[in-house]
């Protein structure tokens, strides 16, 4: 047990680590927050345009954003997109203390952390291979995922006590406050020297990125059926929201689904750091079909402790199969063209995530709230049977050539 924890004996990666911990930590009190702060002044599809606004510039800035992390520095572009979070999220947490927040404030200020998350997200995948050694580095993007549970484990606990005893804007200060603790232990990072790409255009930058891209099958595959899935997610994320206000409770119930889902992926990150498998995304892919079972739970209006019992069984997958996915893109992608690679995952995974939050809301005042649940469902199930019948994905190894 001792040595599933070995990558944080490495400076480095324990800095980063840390940082990352407390940042994510903010952030689960903003998922609880932004969404009750904008349902206290609006309905469901002002949620589904708050949400899709932070999503909508993250996927149209990923591609630069990949670009900019193998051309510069990669401490400094995630440095940079934790200051202006820093501004984005204190700004939303002022609007919502002064009872001054409006619609499109609350949407702008997230279309500013989306676009710096577009930065931030490929920096990262590129930057965890600098600070760990080659045979930790499983074990790195586990602990990260643990790291992303536990901070929403107790992040969501502590966020929905805030919300529900002092209201979402303090909550949202804490998360602002969070970034410049991050932003500090990215500065203390000590790493190799940045390795230049050859002078050439932005658009040849991006073709080079492109071609290492589709150069593997099991790589552009997987990140189609995850844009297909993260729209259905999408969907159960807002409507997961509306549901508990109008039959669970209110913010208590919708916070008891969101810690079922850090539970799991808790889980699933102890799981990823003890357990190795010969063929990683062919065992990856199949448990990413728990991830219908709580939009069917939702759809039946089951109790929120059941519903959080599947965002439970959700969680340990998803958190497993992203601890192998990352860790087979970071060994099978050439470094100098990693964080490309890795924003053409990111684009193409959140592509049609905007999609899913802004159709939430009017499909279910067509549909029934029900049947677009129902819909989600099945949904995210036929997505994981396409990839495990996929020969591409059974021939990935864990150990490449």
């Amino acid at each position: 047990m001792r040595e599933s924890f070995g990558a944080l004996r490495e400076r480095e990666f324990r800095l980063l680590f840390t940082g990352q911990l407390i940042s994510l930590l903010g952030d689960a009190f903003t998922s609880v927050a932004l969404a009750f702060a904008v349902l206290s002044i609006g309905g469901a599809t002002d949620l589904g345009i708050v949400f899709a606004a932070k999503s909508v510039p993250l996927v149209t800035f990923l591609l630069v954003g990949g670009v900019f992390a193998d051309r510069l520095p990669r401490r400094f572009v995630m440095l940079t997109a934790d200051v202006v979070r820093l501004g984005t999220q204190g700004g939303t947490a002022a609007l919502v203390l002064t009872h001054n927040a409006r619609i499109w404030e609350l949407a702008l200020l997230q279309a500013l952390a989306g676009t710096a998350t577009a930065f931030f997200n490929p920096a990262s995948t590129g930057l965890t291979p600098m600070t760990v050694s080659p045979e930790r580095l499983q074990q790195a993007n586990a602990l990260r995922g643990l790291s992303m549970s536990v901070a929403g484990l107790v992040g969501l606990g502590l966020g929905g006590t805030i919300v529900t005893l002092a209201g979402p804007g303090w909550a949202l200060a804490v998360d602002s406050a969070s970034y410049a603790v991050s932003a500090w232990f990215l500065a203390q990072l000590r790493l190799p020297a940045h390795i230049s790409l050859p002078a050439q255009s932005f658009l040849s930058d991006l073709q080079d990125g492109w071609r290492e891209f589709v150069a593997r099958t099991w790589v552009w595959l997987i990140v189609m059926a995850a844009s297909f899935g993260n729209l259905f997610t999408a969907i159960f994320g807002v409507l997961a929201a509306v549901v508990a206000k109008e039959h669970l409770g209110g913010a208590f119930a919708f916070t008891e689904i969101l810690v079922g889902l850090s539970a799991g992926s808790l889980l699933g990150g102890f799981l990823s750091l003890r357990v190795h498998f010969r063929r990683p995304l062919y065992v990856g892919s199949a448990l990413t079909a728990f991830l219908g079972v709580p939009t069917a739970l939702l759809a039946v209006h089951a109790p929120a402790l059941v519903v959080a019992c599947g965002t439970f069984l959700a969680g340990t997958g998803n958190m497993v199969f992203n601890s192998l996915w990352e860790t087979a893109l970071q060994r099978n992608v050439a470094p100098a063209a990693l964080s490309r690679v890795s924003a053409y995952d990111w684009f193409g995974s959140l592509a049609f995530q905007p999609v899913g939050l802004a159709v939430a809301g009017p499909l279910a005042a067509g549909l029934g709230t029900s049947a677009t649940l129902w819909i989600a469902s099945v949904g995210s199930v036929v997505i994981a049977g396409i990839l495990v019948a996929t020969p591409s994905v059974r021939a990935v190894t864990s150990h490449p050539a």
